[in-house]
């Protein structure tokens, strides 16, 4: 069994798209899911996955709205793919602060004809590096004040994103490796 962390965008937030926790770990263990843990009320879990990693986020995307209602995008990583960003997030080795970092997760690579579409987006001291499927993400003043938002990487890039503040990230890993 391999280990997925699975990332959902826009639940529970400012009272939007309510998923208890309880019934997000039911559906993930109804889809043969191990040791299904959630980090948070955000929609973060990390389980073991007997199926092809890349077949849980379709998967769960499909139960949430045929069980709940809920259409939110699903982004799924192996634990091993996390850990392979927290290793290489260009930004720390640039020196930023952990503090003001954030990763965007992108459902897909985005096409070579979107990626240069970031270029001068970023406002202020914001700093973002797009590598494969992460745009990993300084933000200084805060994310709530970014440009480099989920919707303008959706926009641009053309795929599905959700964020993640780099202590999340770092949790979900260390989840991941256990």
């Amino acid at each position: 069994m391999e280990t997925a962390v699975v990332m959902l965008r826009g639940v529970n937030v400012s009272g939007r798209n309510r998923l208890p926790m309880d019934d997000l770990r039911r559906l993930v263990a109804d889809l043969g899911c191990r040791d299904v843990e959630t980090y948070i009320q955000s929609g973060n879990v990390v389980c073991r996955v007997a199926r092809p990693v890349d077949e849980l986020g379709p998967a769960l995307a499909a139960g949430l709205e045929s069980e709940l209602g809920l259409t939110v995008p699903v982004i799924v990583r192996t634990g091993n793919d996390l850990a392979g960003v927290v290793r290489s997030n260009p930004l720390l080795a640039e020196g930023a602060d952990p503090g003001f970092l954030h990763v965007t997760f992108l459902s897909a690579e985005p096409g070579a004809d979107r990626v240069g579409g970031l270029d001068g987006r970023a406002t202020g001291d914001d700093t973002f590096r797009l590598v494969g499927r992460e745009v990993f993400l300084s933000c200084p003043g805060g994310y709530g004040n970014t440009k480099l938002t989920n919707a303008l990487c959706e926009r641009v890039l053309g795929v599905q994103a959700t964020t993640r503040n780099w202590r999340t990230v770092e949790r979900l890993a260390a989840m991941a490796d256990r």
